[in-house]
């Protein structure tokens, strides 16, 4: 038996699935990447939400004081 990673366009997930489905033998497994727990996204929303403008600092000024306070 061979195994076979597919990259497929969003529209046609289903009927792909559909397909594969019906084929004996097969077996699909679906892998998110990257994907982030509800939890996590549910305090970022948190945060943005209690967050003011003054708050906010540019991210090349960000990376520049992480250079400096850490030497990277």
């Amino acid at each position: 038996m061979r195994q076979l990673t597919v990259t497929i366009p969003d529209e046609f997930y289903d009927s792909f699935i559909e397909f594969f489905k019906h084929i004996p033998d097969v077996s699909i497994k679906e892998k998110e990447k990257n994907e982030v727990p509800l939890w996590q996204q549910e305090i970022v929303l948190e945060r943005l939400k209690n967050s003011k403008p003054e708050d906010y600092i540019d991210a090349g000024i960000a990376l520049k004081n992480l250079k400096v306070k850490y030497g990277v």
